[in-house]
This record gives structure tokens, sequence and C-alpha cells, in this order.
């Protein structure tokens, strides 16, 4: 089969590869030019390449079925597998890395991959014949294709004029801004509240520290999108008067310990959506094209959830084309099913999650005639230790969402007692707005 991939980030590499494995002839079609050699790889249109990733076992599992090369490339560049030891369990956490590295090593391995290839250029148009997806047309070229994957990401617009897709969710209310930091030599990590990350949640903010390669990491303030007074932390000097006063973050950015190498980086209001492969009323925007990645579960990076979801919905296309009969419109409808079953409950937990969380940041109390969110379902851990016997599969993605609502009645228990999660020591939202504004030399609002 003739398959034409649009977009070369990591969805279209690992399916492009995988695919030509399977003996299918694939180009993935993308604008950017890729890496050269040790240069910075500044994948322009990709907001998020230069941001804070966290990469959990999933993803290392993903490599290993399909383009072990690519983890192995991927370690030898100097991704660090989180130590195990640190959690009670003999499997794997993750791996430490930032997108760069990762996406290097995996571009590396599936451009080797024979009858798969990366054409540099810009998608026009999606060429129909007959009712369905025939091929694409770049840069004014039509080139034939039996299927066409659309894997440009959140923001692709190729194919908007299609058909709108059916969709839930939407901005989450959540902005962020991020700076990637070096440790010095010698120098030893801060605090760390999980295997993979730092985390602090304070009255109005939430703090993040995810750890790359090679003593790399970054830090993550995220604030409510209309709360304008944190807007100037995109500001060097309001960032670092920031780390300065929040505790944890103190430590991390101690600059005896470790060193900025980015400017502060601002990544804008966060997404929680879902789209289908159908439209409202149920039917394929175009059979032989189909949706993967980010274009289909967009959620926010808290919990590091990005790549696996992408990686898995590539493992569920190549599933179906393995027993493919043919059936372009049943291959669509098919994914659509998979991705309606296994792929939105996750985004409809952030959507949950990441909204209470907003509202709270403005003063609103815990919700009890509400569902409640996955998060305060944990926090009431604390007080019924019992809730993170449920908790397992959810934590890993090993088990939907779903599975962790078998503890919501204890933790509704402790809510309806009084009982609140205590704030992480650091300044409120109205102190760290003085202190931004003090540092930019602007009057707190």
């Amino acid at each position: 089969m003739r398959i034409a991939i649009i977009g070369a980030g990591p969805a279209g590499l690992f399916l492009g590869s995988a695919l030509a494995r399977r003996g299918h002839a694939v180009v993935a079609v993308d604008r950017d030019p890729g890496p050269v050699g040790g240069e910075p790889w500044a994948r322009r249109g990709v907001m998020q390449f230069h941001h804070a990733h966290a990469f959990r076992q999933t993803v290392s599992d993903a490599l290993t079925r399909e383009i072990p090369e690519a983890l192995e490339g991927w370690v030898d560049a100097g991704a660090e597998p989180v130590d195990a030891a640190t959690v009670a369990t003999s499997a794997g956490v993750g791996m430490r890395s930032t997108r760069e590295l990762f996406e290097r090593a995996l571009h590396r391995a599936a451009c080797a991959t024979p009858g798969f290839e990366v054409g540099r250029g810009h998608v026009d148009s999606v060429v129909v014949h007959d009712g369905r997806a025939a091929g694409v047309v770049v840069d004014g070229t039509a080139y034939d294709a039996d299927l066409v994957v659309d894997a440009s990401g959140r923001a692709g617009r190729v194919t908007r004029g299609l058909g709108r897709r059916a969709e839930v969710g939407g901005p989450c209310g959540m902005a962020y801004v991020d700076r990637v930091y070096r440790l010095r030599p010698g120098a030893e990590p801060g605090p760390m509240t999980n295997p993979i990350a730092w985390q602090g949640d304070f009255d109005g903010y939430l703090g993040l520290v995810f750890r790359h390669e090679q003593g790399k990491f970054s830090v993550v303030i995220a604030r409510g999108v209309v709360d304008s007074a944190l807007r100037d932390l995109r500001q060097n000097s309001a960032f670092d008067a920031a780390m300065s006063a929040i505790p944890g973050l103190d430590v991390w950015t101690d600059l005896e310990r470790a060193e900025p190498v980015t400017d502060v980086l601002p990544g804008g209001p966060l997404l929680d959506v879902y789209r289908g492969q159908v439209d409202e009323d149920g039917d394929l925007v175009l059979p032989g094209l189909v949706f993967i990645g980010d274009s289909v579960a967009t959620t926010t990076p808290v919990f590091g959830r990005g790549i696996t979801t992408t990686l898995w919905q590539c493992e569920a296309l190549l599933s179906l084309l393995d027993h493919d009969d043919g059936d372009l419109a049943g291959l669509g409808l098919a994914l659509d099913a998979w991705c309606t079953d296994l792929m939105r409950p996750w985004v409809e937990d952030h959507i949950l999650m990441d909204g209470d969380r907003v509202a709270r940041w403005s003063g609103c109390d815990v919700d009890l005639e509400a569902p409640l969110p996955s998060d305060l379902i944990l926090e009431a851990a604390k007080v019924r230790p019992e809730i993170m016997e449920s908790a397992g599969g959810y934590l890993t993605m090993a088990a939907l969402p779903a599975s962790l609502r078998v503890a919501e009645p204890i933790a509704r228990e402790v809510y309806a007692g009084g009982w609140r999660p205590a704030y992480s020591p650091g300044p409120s939202r109205t102190e760290l707005a003085e202190i931004v504004a003090g540092a930019v030399g602007r009057t707190p609002a």
C-alpha cells in the first residue's frame, strides 16, 4: 500500500517507520528541514518542541515493540532511564530527556528504514477522487496514495476544509512559562516529589520541575489564563525573582547549583481537546483519511501523557492495517471506535481535572455535587491511604481513568468531612504577583 503522512513529528516518524517495516511504501511530508548534525534544531511551528517534557515507560515500550534501534539511539545520545529502585516496582518508570533528544533519535532511526522517506515541503491539500482520499498535493505537485494520514498536530490546517470533526473540550484556562537549566558540574539534583518530577501546588498557581538528560531540567509555572498579573513571568527578571521566592524551586535554580541555558519560554494557553475521525453526524470526514496524534487527543503536560497517547494511536492503526481487508471506510470507523474507547477518557479526565484546578485557583471550593477530579481523589489518600490501592493503573496508564472512580466515594467522604489539601509552602498568587511586579518595575495591580 502507498501511504502519505502529513507531518514528520513523533507520530509521523514512528508510524511511517513501522508501516515501512510491514512492507508499505511510505512518505511523510514536513516543512521542517530536520536536524542537521549537532546544530540546534529550531523545529519552527512546533511550539512545544523546546518546552518541558516527561517520557513515561510506555514510550520506551512502544519503541521496543516497533523501532528498537530508536530506543537504543536515544539512550546512546544521553537519555537516562529513571531508576526503578526509587519506587516500589520492578518495572521501568520512564526516561529523562528533552523533546529534541528524543525526536533526533527517532528521526535518525526512522529515516534509516527501507521503504520510508521524509519529504520536505508544504502539503497544500488532500487529493480527493471518487469520494475518497487519493493522495496529497505538495508544493503544487500531486502524489498518489492509497491512504492519507494527518499527523500534522493540533494546529494542522491542511484537512480542516474537508469537514468539521466532532470534538469535546478546548482551552482549559491555564497558561504556562518554563525555562531550561543545567546542573553545574558535581551538583546534585534538587528535591523530587515523584520519580519523574517535582510538583508544588500553590495558592493560585502550579510549579513543576521535569528532569532531562545530562543534568538538564525544565522549571514550569502554570497560571490561570485570565491572571494578567503573572504574565510578566515570561521576562527573565520576573522569572528569576519568582524562583528565588518559591520553596523547592529556589533549591533547584540556585545559581550555585544550576545555570539557565535558555531564556524564559512562553508556552501560551493550554488545551484539553478530543477530536474523533467523524463529524457530528457520525460520518467519516473522508474515507481513506485518518487522523493520528495531537490532532486527536491533546492534553496539558502536567501528567506527561501526550507522547504516550500519540504512540498508542499509531499502534492501534498499525494493528488495524495488519488485519485490513481493503475497506478504508471501515478502517476509519474502527479507529474512531478505538479512540473513543481508549483516548477520549484521558482527555475527559484532563478536562475535569484542569478545569477544576483553575476554578480552585479562583477561590472555588471542592464541588461535592459534581464528579471529583482525579487529582483530588489522589490527594485524599493523605487521609485515607487505601485510595492508592485503586490508583496504580491510573498513574501508570495501564488502566483507564474510570479505574480510579472506585475510590471516589472514599475521597468524597474525606471532603464532606471538611478536609482540604494544604497548599505547598510558598507565596500565594497575590504575593507572587507583587514579586513579579517589583522585578519588572511595575506597580502591582
